[in-house]
C-alpha cells in the first residue's frame, strides 16, 4: 500500500505539474486547455447557448411566476368559498334554532290544548257521570216508593181486612155513593 500512495504524491506536487518551458509552445497543456475553453466559450456564445440558458430561464421564472399568481388566487377563491360556507353553515345553524324555538313553542301550545281538552273531556265525563248516579238515584228513590207503597197498600189491606165487617164495609160503600152523587151534582 506504501507503493501506491508514493506515486501519487509526486503527480500532486506542483514541481511534477508545473511546465517546463515556453508558455506559447504547443507541448505547454495549460495553453491546450485555455486554447480548448476559449474555442468552447466562443462556440456557446456563438450558438447563443447563454441566450437561450437566460431564455429558459426567464421563461421558468415567469412559469414560476404564474404559478405562483395562479395560486394565489386559488388562495382567494378558496378563501372566499370557505368564508361563503362559513355563511351559510351560520345561516343554517340559525335557522335550525328558529325551527327548534318554534317546535317548542308548537308543543308548549299542543300541550296547553291537549290540557284543555283533557279538562273538558273529564268535566263531560264527570257529568254524565253524576247524571248517570242522579238517575240512579232517582230510579232507586222511585222503586223503594213503588216497594213502600205496595207493602203501605198492602199492609193496610190486611188491617182493613181484620178490622172489615160486613156492616163496616156496608156503610163505607154507602158513604162512597153519596160523595160521588155530591160531588156530580
Amino acid at each position: 500500500m506504501k507503493k501506491l500512495i508514493i506515486p501519487f504524491t509526486l503527480l500532486a506536487t506542483p514541481a511534477v505539474a508545473a511546465p517546463s518551458g515556453p508558455f506559447f509552445s504547443l507541448y505547454n497543456t495549460n495553453l491546450i486547455v485555455l486554447i480548448a475553453f476559449v474555442l468552447f466559450v466562443g462556440i456557446l456564445i456563438w450558438a447563443k447557448v447563454p441566450g437561450r440558458i437566460t431564455g429558459m430561464l426567464d421563461k421558468r421564472a415567469h412559469d414560476i411566476h404564474s404559478e405562483l399568481e395562479e395560486a394565489r388566487a386559488l388562495r382567494e377563491e378558496a378563501k372566499a368559498l370557505l368564508a361563503s360556507y362559513e355563511r351559510k353553515q351560520q345561516e343554517v345553524s340559525e335557522q335550525s334554532a328558529r325551527i327548534i324555538a318554534q317546535a317548542r313553542q308548537e308543543a308548549t301550545l299542543a300541550a296547553e290544548r291537549a290540557k284543555e281538552v283533557l279538562q273538558v273531556t273529564i268535566a263531560r265525563r264527570m257529568q254524565a257521570a253524576e247524571d248517570q248516579i242522579a238517575a240512579a238515584e232517582a230510579g232507586a228513590v222511585k222503586e223503594v216508593r213503588e216497594k213502600s207503597i205496595a207493602v203501605a197498600v198492602e199492609a193496610a189491606r190486611e188491617v182493613l181486612a181484620r178490622q172489615m165487617t160486613p156492616e163496616t164495609g156496608a156503610s163505607l160503600i154507602d158513604r162512597s155513593i153519596e160523595q160521588v152523587g155530591q160531588k156530580m151534582h
